[in-house]
């Protein structure tokens, strides 16, 4: 059995962890998003006392550099996270450990990941968005994960803003009321004065978060026709917002997509992950074991 090693780096959080060749993770480690330096050294080190890996995935924030021709390939770009820009995560990973290295952004990561053992088995065409401390969206258009001249950015799509409903004007520091500008987990606490998740369920928040993120399904419904919708993140551990979502996606397309899919099982094509929590390091195993062509 080969070892696969994989990164997780997200905004708040790295998780690294160890699998084999069935995605079965064997060790991880979970630790905080510090400075670029300090935080990639901790990963390298929790790499090195694996052993013998094949190659190494990494799911990262961003935006990145996906361009395997271009001179900053591997690197962050013009991320909020500012300690962040232009670091070559890529490059540091590679010449410490010296094996072959995966890399996509966390939403593609966490796709394939789904695809190869979650929610997307089976399927060529889906999208997976994470809705959390950002918002970010990826998957697979005829079986290929979606890349193009950058990546997806789907958490920075405009969408129609009631301003007499919510009158916050939006936290992205880039587009203000995006859907990441109005929809993420810090804009929840922006709008509303409590983190998420001590807001009580039935508060008005949940109704407008769901509007929200309805919008935004829409829109790659109409835009990917995707055979599902998979929504991860910390925002949507909030589970009651699954059935809100549901039933404002059908009344926003009203009837317009003749799929049962949306008309009759939309239970089963709007879903959390399978992998809960693991979406995302799973997807970067899947990411290393891709450097090599599994």
């Amino acid at each position: 059995m080969s070892l696969w090693g994989g990164i997780e780096a997200g905004g708040t959080t790295f998780v690294c962890a160890v699998a084999g060749d069935d995605g079965e993770l064997l060790d991880e480690i979970t630790f905080p998003t510090t400075m670029p330096g300090q935080t990639i050294e901790k990963a390298i080190e929790f790499l090195q006392r694996q052993g013998d890996l094949a190659a190494i995935g990494i799911s990262c924030f961003g935006p990145v550099d996906l361009d395997p021709d271009s001179t900053t390939y591997g690197t962050i770009t013009t991320t909020p996270k500012l300690d962040w820009a232009n670091t070559d995560i890529v490059g540091r990973i590679r010449q410490a450990l010296d094996v072959p290295v995966g890399f996509d952004t966390d939403v593609n990561g966490a796709a394939l990941g789904e695809h190869r053992w979650g929610a997307a088995q089976g399927l060529d065409t889906f999208v997976y968005l994470t809705i959390g401390t950002g918002i970010g969206g990826g998957g697979m258009i005829n079986g290929q994960l979606m890349h193009g001249l950058v990546h997806p950015e789907m958490g920075h799509m405009r969408l129609p803003h009631d301003f007499d409903r919510d009158p916050f004007a939006g936290g992205c520091p880039f587009h203000g009321d995006c859907l990441e500008g109005l929809a993420n987990g810090p804009a929840i606490e922006a709008r509303w004065g409590q983190r998420p998740e001590t807001l009580p369920l039935d508060h008005p928040a949940w109704a407008l978060e769901a509007h929200y993120i309805a919008l935004g399904v829409v829109n790659l419904v109409c835009i990917l026709s995707p055979q599902r919708v998979i929504l991860g993140g910390g925002v949507m551990q909030q589970a009651q917002l699954f059935p809100m979502i549901r039933s404002e996606v059908q009344q926003l397309l009203n009837g317009y997509v003749k799929a049962e899919a949306i008309l009759e099982r939309i239970d089963a094509y709007i879903v959390p992950p399978a992998l809960d929590d693991h979406a995302g390091v799973k997807g970067a195993i899947a990411l290393a074991q891709a450097a090599c062509n599994l």
